[in-house]
């Protein structure tokens, strides 16, 4: 879900000010855009999205954002695209510090998963707000799978690599339905601490998170202190 380098709370405009839409490159102006679009999404759903909207927040004319995007639908696609891949990214970079002991890696994206900044009110009100297109556009619908997939294949790899450590080592089928079950019960834990952010306990998630990965796979992912 590019480099990840704020979180996902803390992403520009969040006062909802007319943006400052600077002289830069066709990447970066693509960006100012996308950003743009996901400012209006999060605060009305992508009804209120509509081109003028987005080029308001933008500063730009809505002819600028049709030179870059062919369609709304092109534009919201790519949004879509952006939060998905920012909130898998940020799941993915604590890898780079993790321990190289496979139940150590697992734990450490299971825990990423269901903290912040993955775990974020703005990202829930933005992915609820797509969730309509999933459902009714083609397009958005392939970002959905092709995000989806793509968290759920890093996650069984890490599975498969944490129960072969533990001696057991998962065929295809059992992997898969190791990585779907997991999956699940983390976007559920991810929706609850997004919507309720004050509702749980400072680490609480995460250990129920750990917990119940841990009983579904059969492994100790919590290491107490000794």
């Amino acid at each position: 879900m590019q480099a990840y380098n704020c979180t996902i709370g803390a992403w520009e405009n969040m006062a909802g000010t007319r943006r400052s839409f600077k002289r830069e490159g066709e990447a970066q102006r693509r960006e100012d855009l996308i950003s743009a679009a996901l400012d209006c999404i999060a605060e009305g759903g992508t009804r209120t999205a509509t081109v003028r909207a987005i080029a308001d927040r933008a500063g730009v004319t809505p002819g600028l954002i049709r030179h870059y995007f062919r369609t709304k639908e092109d534009l919201l696609g790519e949004a879509y695209q952006t939060l998905m891949a920012r909130m898998t990214d940020a799941s993915l970079s604590v890898l780079t510090a993790a321990p190289g002991d496979p139940l150590a890696r697992l734990a450490a994206f299971v825990e990423a998963a269901v903290t912040p900044p993955v775990v974020d009110p703005r990202a829930m009100a933005l992915w609820a707000g797509f969730i309509h297109m999933v459902q009714n556009d083609p397009a958005t619908r392939a970002v959905h799978q092709r995000t989806y997939l793509g968290f759920r294949d890093q996650l069984q790899a890490l599975i498969v690599l944490a129960l072969s450590a533990d001696g057991r080592v998962p065929d295809d089928s059992l992997a898969r339905s190791h990585a779907i079950a997991c999956n699940a019960l983390i976007d559920g834990i991810w929706l609850e601490g997004s919507a309720l952010p004050d509702a749980f306990a400072e680490n609480e998630l995460p250990r129920i998170a750990l917990t119940s990965v841990g009983l579904i796979l059969g492994l100790q992912l919590i290491r107490e202190p000794s």
